[in-house]
């Protein structure tokens, strides 16, 4: 039990690694259907989650995992990480103190706990965090309007949610929840639906310029001018002036190393300019900067992704799906999914084209033939199958493997194969004279005469193609039981096959189970045996 845990973790951890999150979340939680306390099992998910940005579960899993292992520093981390992301820094930073009280000298935390306290200072104003306010709510229960407005269930549910999170201005665009504010801040709520739609804008508006005002507030005068800087190199770049562009983004560089935006511009400039290990040093510099400053993880995945982007122009495909995969592990685009996922194509056709050797191929043909010889149809089967492989443009191999099939009773297969041959080479005699032969095992005799007629369009004088067509045209829809029973008695052979004890055995159980046919023919002796029954009509064989 412990150790198939330990494997499922391990594949876990590395289908994580190479960008497989959906993968690594189904092997974590088969592991947890066989150790549901293992702390690290929910520690492990919760991450997995996080990438997917399903940030509910991965607060949940984060939560199981503290509750199992109080003492688990990185159940608390993992928490706090996902709460400072959603800009929850108040929850963020009481996560990142109850993790500091177990383990004081934690310099991770400390760092992040930091970083939440700085956020949370320079996060802009709510004006709407009333609805934290116990005060206003008793206000709202209280107001006669406003009651009779929360019977409404849409109504009730904006409240409850504004409440779990005052920050969600998103909301307060909503007509209803305007409507409830007006009442019981005695705003006149008689406003046509026009000057609602008016009200939102304007709130929109100066909610944007207060952000915009807030955030060029927090910031240094440098980083102010480096971000111009910026905007005048974006500038340049839409009219394909790079080096004007380069220019502008070092210069942004310089005023503020800490912002990982202008190595990424200064990469997209390098590859636009095809200067590829220019460009992957950029944005491996990038990726650091962005770590050390927690940069958005979307950030980090585009940089993963120009790196693949790269290693296409290099024709490395190899290492173009290591750094696609890497930036889905961090976020997964739609976009860089499908790019990858067309690579992967690519390099299966390469692997394939490059594995088609025809001198090779012939060795296995022959290889066949020999097994085929002696009635050892699945090792013939095998070599024939080798050989297609290495050279698939070689007709007379599907021929061959066609026969196989067919001794193996496998007629669609072998009609597969047929039809594989003639579509190399309409003119091999005998992939048409197998496809009759399949057909007419399949009792489909009127496209096996069809076959039999391609055949005899080749060579009109050829003996099994007159023959195949003539018993497609004469062929009685059922065997005569008389005439079966008439040639069973007078054949020597048929008498022996029908009086052995062990036959006797195996014609029970392929009556009782038809697919054990297919595992006796793989024994030469009694295949044989088989084919001899049903050529003499004792045994009928359909495939549909």
């Amino acid at each position: 039990m412990a150790s198939q845990t330990k494997e499922l973790i391990s594949k876990g951890n590395t289908a994580y690694s190479s960008g497989e999150i959906d993968e690594a979340i189904d092997l974590y939680t088969r592991a947890l259907a066989i150790d549901e306390n293992n702390h690290i099992l929910y520690s492990n998910r919760s991450a997995a989650y996080a990438k997917l940005e399903n940030y509910e579960n991965a607060i949940k899993d984060a939560e199981q995992c503290i509750k199992i292992k109080p003492d688990f520093i990185k159940g608390y981390t993992r928490k706090a990480s996902v709460l400072a992301f959603l800009k929850r820094y108040d929850d963020a930073i009481k996560v990142y103190e109850a993790g500091l009280a177990i383990d004081p000298n934690n310099q991770q935390i400390i760092t992040e706990l930091e970083a939440a306290r700085k956020s949370a200072a320079e996060a802009p104003p709510n004006g709407f965090s009333f609805f934290a306010d116990p005060l206003f709510i008793n206000q709202l229960m209280s107001n006669p309007k406003a009651k009779e407005l929360l019977k409404d269930p849409e109504t009730a549910k904006l409240v409850k949610m504004m409440q779990e999170n005052p920050e969600n201005t998103s909301l307060l665009t909503n007509v209803k929840l305007i409507k409830l504010i007006g009442t019981v801040l005695g705003i006149n709520g008689s406003s046509t639906e026009n000057e609602v739609q008016i009200n939102k804008k304007t709130h929109k508006k100066k909610e944007t310029n207060s952000l915009k005002s807030s955030t060029n507030a927090t910031k240094t005068p440098e980083q102010n001018e480096a971000e111009e800087e910026k905007e005048k190199g974006n500038e340049a770049y839409k009219k394909k002036d790079f080096e004007t562009a380069l220019n502008h983004y070092n210069k942004a560089t310089e005023l503020d190393p800490n912002n990982m935006t202008f190595y990424t511009n200064r990469a997209a400039v390098y590859f636009e300019q095809k200067r590829w290990d220019d460009c992957i040093h950029e944005c491996e510099k990038a990726i650091d900067i962005g770590r050390e400053n927690q940069a958005d993880y979307k950030l980090i995945a585009k940089a993963y992704a120009r790196m693949g982007n790269v290693k296409v122009q290099e024709n490395n495909y190899h290492d173009s799906i290591k750094y696609y995969n890497r930036s889905l592990s961090e976020f997964r685009n739609p976009d860089i999914l499908k790019k990858k996922q067309e690579i992967e194509k690519i390099v299966k056709e390469q692997e394939r084209v490059a594995y088609i050797n025809p001198e090779l191929a012939e060795q296995e043909k022959a290889k066949g033939s020999e097994f085929f010889q002696k009635a050892d149809y699945p090792n013939a089967l095998k070599h024939y199958t080798e050989a297609i492989k290495r050279n698939p443009s070689d007709a007379k191999v599907y021929s061959n493997r066609a026969a196989c099939f067919m001794k193996l009773m496998e007629f669609q297969l072998a009609l597969k194969d047929c039809d594989e041959g003639i579509a190399l080479d309409p003119t091999l005699l005998k992939c048409h004279l197998r496809k009759g032969h399949a057909l007419m095992a399949m009792k489909d005799f009127s496209q096996a005469m069809s076959a039999f007629g391609k055949a005899l369009e080749i060579d009109p004088n050829c003996p099994d193609a007159i023959e195949g067509f003539q018993q497609c045209s004469i062929r009685p829809s059922n065997n005569d039981p008389e005439e079966v029973l008439k040639r069973a008695t007078t054949d020597p052979e048929i008498q022996a096959i029908l009086s052995d004890p062990s036959m006797g055995l195996i014609l029970q159980q392929m009556e009782n189970e038809p697919q054990a046919l297919h595992h006796h023919l793989r024994n030469p002796a009694i295949a044989h045996k088989i084919h001899k029954l049903i050529d003499c009509g004792i045994i009928d064989i359909r495939h549909g």
